[in-house]
């Protein structure tokens, strides 16, 4: 009886980020499918380090080349290496005799974009990072928005602002906020990442500007971490890092059963688009409309009444619910319901949790409340909802586009 030939393979990534975490997951799902034997080499912390990765005894790996250190590091590598990063405008750029898995920079910007056009807006920004080594990936997002802005004979408005730290954080909100102001309203905003997303939402904070009224943001990543650490919901570009995952670890199964793949470029499309509250802009709004729906967004989901609402903008009760009569053609309290129904659909389609806890996390006076309005909202239950949401997730898997 034959047995599988069990592989030692690195994996060199620094899973403390998003999406180095989930092209981990898709080489661990690509494993689970497939009758491969793989022994599998990841830092305990999770954090890279190079030294000594040339001496490693193994028999293949699969690396983030967006770090220069890792491509320079396994240059003269004599066993099989499959690279995993970012894709470039210059074909130049990518990596010599050495198989690349790359996410598609230009189609993530370009989705954002869309996004944002389809929102109304008509003014764009980008939000970037200093330029790096580092960072080439960043820079090639700027190249793919500024393709996209001048295809489109829009203004190329791109800001890299300073990079995170202790000691820079003030300057670098005070540049944020001075940014922010200085832009034509309203605008949207693509953020290189989830991060950069989170840091600008809090200057839009601090400076009082309404998020998605006056600046509507979007992110890329689909970082859960990022989410539950901005006030407001933070739409996000959806990367197709697991499919990424998977097809390098499919790569490199190849490679070492003999099959040549040197010269092999994958580019893999993102996987959609997550919107939430943070890109919903809507064109035509009063400004007391506009700030009542500001304070709503940020505070719906700790119980605030409408008098709350009036009190903030400024202006009596009946006055405030005959604005949203006239605007939006609904009271005050079906927006604050608006949007602890939209908190607690996303939770719920993030897998399983308890019912309990999501209404009083969301607003709701008790789960049975929010039970009878996702019935009257929705048609459905919250568990029906959630049961939905999981089969959807389990749907088909992502399709990828090959270059050679």
């Amino acid at each position: 009886m034959s047995t599988t030939k069990t592989h030692r393979v690195a994996l060199l990534f620094n899973a403390n980020k998003i999406f180095d975490r989930e092209v981990i997951a898709g080489i661990a799902e690509y494993l689970s499918s497939t009758r491969s034997s793989w022994d599998l080499f990841l830092e305990e912390d999770f954090r890279l380090r190079l030294p000594g990765i040339e001496k490693w005894q193994g028999d293949g790996i699969i690396a983030d080349f967006d770090d220069p250190a890792v491509a320079a590091a396994l240059a003269e590598s004599k066993i099989p290496v499959v690279a995993v990063g970012g894709s470039y405008a210059n074909p130049a750029d990518y990596p010599r005799d050495v198989p690349y898995v790359a996410t598609d920079n230009f189609k993530l910007i370009k989705l954002a974009y869309d996004h944002l056009i389809e929102a109304g807006l008509r003014h764009f920004a980008l939000f970037s990072l200093p330029e790096a080594e580092g960072n080439r990936w960043g820079q090639e997002r700027e190249k793919a928005f500024t393709a996209l802005m001048q295809r489109e004979r829009f203004e190329v408005e791109i800001f890299r602002g300073l990079t995170t730290s202790a000691q820079s954080w003030d300057e670098a909100v005070e540049q944020q906020i001075c940014w922010l102001r200085s832009l034509p309203k309203p605008v949207g905003i693509i953020a290189v990442t989830d991060a950069r997303a989170r840091q600008l939402m809090q200057a839009c904070m601090l400076a009082g500007i309404a998020v998605p009224e006056q600046v509507a943001l979007i992110g890329i990543d689909n970082d859960p971490l990022a989410r539950m650490l901005t006030r407001i919901p933070l739409s996000s570009v959806i990367q197709g890092a697991q499919e990424m995952g998977r097809t390098a670890a499919h790569l490199l199964d190849q490679m070492l059963h003999g099959v040549r793949l040197n010269h092999t470029c994958i580019l893999v499309p993102p996987a959609g688009i997550n919107v939430l509250a943070s890109s919903k802009h809507e064109s035509t709004r009063h400004p007391y409309v506009m700030r009542a729906c500001h304070f709503i967004r940020q505070y719906a989901c700790q119980g605030i009444k409408t008098d709350q609402v009036a009190d903030y903008v400024g202006i009596s009760r009946s006055s405030l619910e005959a604005y949203f009569r006239r605007e939006l053609g609904y009271s005050v309290h079906d927006q604050i319901l608006r949007f602890r129904l939209e908190a607690a659909t996303a939770i719920l389609s993030n897998g399983d949790c308890n019912l309990v806890d999501v209404a009083l996390k969301c607003g709701f006076t008790s789960s049975q409340y929010m039970h009878l309005v996702f019935k009257r909202e929705l048609g459905c239950t919250p568990r029906a909802y959630q049961q939905r949401a999981a089969e959807d997730r389990h749907a088909a898997p992502a399709t990828y586009e090959g270059i050679l």
